[in-house]
Order: structure tokens, then C-alpha cells, then sequence
């Protein structure tokens, strides 16, 4: 199985906690969307998260005030 590796999709020296933190509250939006239509997913929501980062359909972004 191949995985996007994250420094595929950091970019201009953006966090991997951000990144982390952002795939896992996609995940929970594909299962609660998933649970509200009574949806069976083909694969697991976190993968389909990473995907959509990688893919860029969705970006992460992150707050300049929290950054050092």
C-alpha cells in the first residue's frame, strides 16, 4: 500500500502536529457525514483524509499567531 508521506504535503514549513490535527477532523467529518446518510465507507476515513490532503482538495491552515 502506498502512502503520501507527510513531507509530500507540508509545505512552506507548515507543522506536522497542524497536519495531524487537521486529517483527524476531516476522518471525523467523513464518519459523522457517513453515520447521518447511513453510508457504508470502502475504506477507513483516516486514509480517505490523508488522501484529500494529498490530493489537495483540501489545505491545511494553519493560525501565524501560534507559530514561534
Amino acid at each position: 500500500m502506498l502512502r503520501p508521506a507527510a513531507v509530500q504535503i507540508l509545505k512552506n514549513d507548515e507543522s506536522y502536529y497542524s497536519l495531524v490535527i487537521a486529517v483527524a477532523k476531516r476522518a471525523r467529518e467523513i464518519t459523522s457525514d457517513a453515520f447521518e446518510k447511513k453510508k457504508i465507507l470502502d475504506e477507513r476515513p483516516v486514509k480517505t483524509a490523508v488522501d484529500e490532503f494529498a490530493a489537495g482538495e483540501y489545505k491545511l491552515i494553519e493560525d501565524p499567531f501560534l507559530k514561534d
